[in-house]
């Protein structure tokens, strides 16, 4: 069973069609809205601030969110893919964004609409990423532009595939009903 935790009386919220699978945590003052899914071995930790996410998130196997102590919440918004041990920290993420697998966002990082960070960029503290860009790097510089609607039906068909991938645990009775 998941572990889903209050924490100071902030209690996880969860929209509507959230899959939460039996080993992720998530914790404190974390709201998401509809057909989220948050994968294997996942912490989401709203302890210190709070985390918002739109709808249609996923956060992949081992990723982390997390937010700084009374400076940095975490704003996540619509149709955004968090990619495997990404780490996502104190920082907004706009509409149809891609995390790469194994990536680091930092604090204070603006990651606009339609962009992707390659999977291992590390996005450093205060960067802005603009859209319809490619990051990728250490540290994560911008190396590539994109159409618009070529990074937005990208992003839109990974995020389509994880709301899919999460029905077809609908019927499994040892997952977690939210």
């Amino acid at each position: 069973m998941a572990t889903i935790l209050s924490v100071l009386d902030k209690h996880p919220q969860f929209g509507e069609k959230c899959f939460v699978a039996p080993n992720a945590t998530i914790v404190g003052d974390v709201v998401m809205g509809d057909n989220c899914s948050i994968w294997f071995n996942a912490v989401i930790r709203g302890d210190v601030n709070y985390i918002k996410m739109g709808s249609k998130v996923n956060v992949q196997d081992g990723a982390v969110i997390h937010c700084t102590y009374q400076k940095n919440p975490t704003n996540i918004g619509n149709n955004v893919s968090i990619g495997h041990n990404a780490l996502v920290h104190g920082c907004n993420i706009h509409d149809n964004v891609l995390i790469g697998m194994g990536a680091i966002v930092m604090d204070r990082c603006e990651i606009q609409s339609n962009a992707i960070i390659a999977a291992g960029a590390v996005v450093l503290e205060g960067t802005i990423v603009e859209s319809g860009s490619i990051y990728a790097g250490v540290p994560a510089k911008k190396v590539k532009e994109m159409p618009m609607n070529t990074v937005h039906s990208e992003i839109e068909r990974i995020s389509n595939n994880y709301v899919k991938y999460a029905s077809w645990f609908e019927d499994n009775n040892d997952a977690p009903k939210i």
